[in-house]
């Protein structure tokens, strides 16, 4: 990295993971205990693309002891990456959020008992961010880490162990179906209103915005089923890796509340059921190679979208873990 007036090591911590002679995540610590902000911003433009470099090599980076307190610190340390942001409003993201500043916002409102399961963020719509910042403004009493989970070496495994099932996720790709509700249901993961979502007002606005997305609909009696038009299952990184870029696991796992049941979450582009078995074996492997973020008050992460999952853990007491998320860049 370019000389800064910050000091910053690479270090170990526990339960860290080696994939191909590369760390994950790759763990940066602050040594100047009497670093400013202003600093800190500076530090990061002037390394910004080394280190974007390094979280789509890695797959994500942690960033700890840097001299970060609130959502504006936080704010200022995302915006130091002159990236493009994705607001949240903008999205067509599921979770129930609420905005701390215009680039940040909480990760998830649902309760501390529910799990949110490994996924690519926003992996079923055709929006998606390609990398993810989150800030730890205080953690859990227990529990509340986030699990992240390098996608490209869990395709490998995939494809090992079920290579008919692979070959079906990348020629005949995913369709996802979920509830929407007719207003914000923070008790789900999957809570977001249509209102929200779609950015309507009206039932009408509402068709206009899924008929150019290409979705199909329903209207209920206590919501809006939507479905997806075909998604990829799988990416192809510019180095030539592949991931496993989709939310199967999530959506077979977790896309459950009163509204939503997860056996009828997901299938293939063309409507077909997938394969139970090799599904759970999704599972099974991203619980194997999952690294829980350790939290503590302070951290920040960037995880790359297109190389690692991620999710998070039940927790007892406040959590407070905010997000910001950077636009695809090569979607113009």
């Amino acid at each position: 990295m370019p000389h800064t007036e910050l000091a910053a090591e690479t270090i170990c911590i526990t339960g860290q993971q080696t994939h191909g002679g590369s760390v994950f995540p790759l763990v940066l610590q602050c040594r100047d205990s009497a670093a400013s902000l202003e600093t800190v911003r500076e530090w990061v433009a002037a390394n910004r693309e080394d280190l974007v470099a390094k979280a789509k090599r890695h797959g994500a980076i942690l960033f700890r002891n840097f001299p970060l307190a609130t959502a504006e610190d936080f704010d200022g340390f995302v915006a130091a990456f002159a990236l493009p942001n994705f607001p949240y409003y903008e999205s067509l993201s599921n979770a129930v959020r609420v905005n701390r500043t215009p680039r940040v916002f909480t990760a998830n409102e649902a309760p501390p008992s529910v799990t949110i399961y490994l996924h690519h963020e926003m992996a079923q719509t055709p929006i998606y961010p390609s990398k993810l910042f989150f800030f730890c403004e205080q953690p859990a009493e227990t529990g509340g880490a986030t699990p992240i989970c390098r996608s490209d070496i869990l395709w490998e495994r995939l494809k090992e162990q079920c290579p008919a099932f692979a070959r079906d996720c990348e020629t005949r790709e995913l369709r996802y179906s979920h509830v929407m509700p007719g207003e914000n249901d923070a008790a789900s993961g999957m809570g977001r209103s249509w209102q929200s979502t779609l950015r309507a007002t009206t039932r009408d606005e509402a068709e206009t915005r899924l008929r150019e997305l290409g979705y199909s609909w329903e209207w209920l009696s206590d919501g809006l089923r939507v479905t997806t038009p075909v998604l990829p299952a799988v990416r192809k990184l510019p180095d030539g890796r592949m991931t496993f870029f989709n939310q199967l696991i999530a959506a077979a796992r977790g896309w459950k509340d009163s509204r939503n049941d997860p056996s009828k979450a997901i299938t293939f582009g063309d409507g077909s059921p997938l394969d139970r078995d090799a599904v759970l074996v999704a599972v099974e492997l991203g619980d194997e190679l999952s690294f829980d973020i350790p939290w503590q008050r302070g951290d920040v992460a960037l995880v790359d979208n297109f190389v690692a999952m991620h999710g998070r853990r039940t927790f007892t007491g406040t959590r407070k873990v905010l997000a910001s998320l950077i636009a695809d860049e090569s979607v113009s």
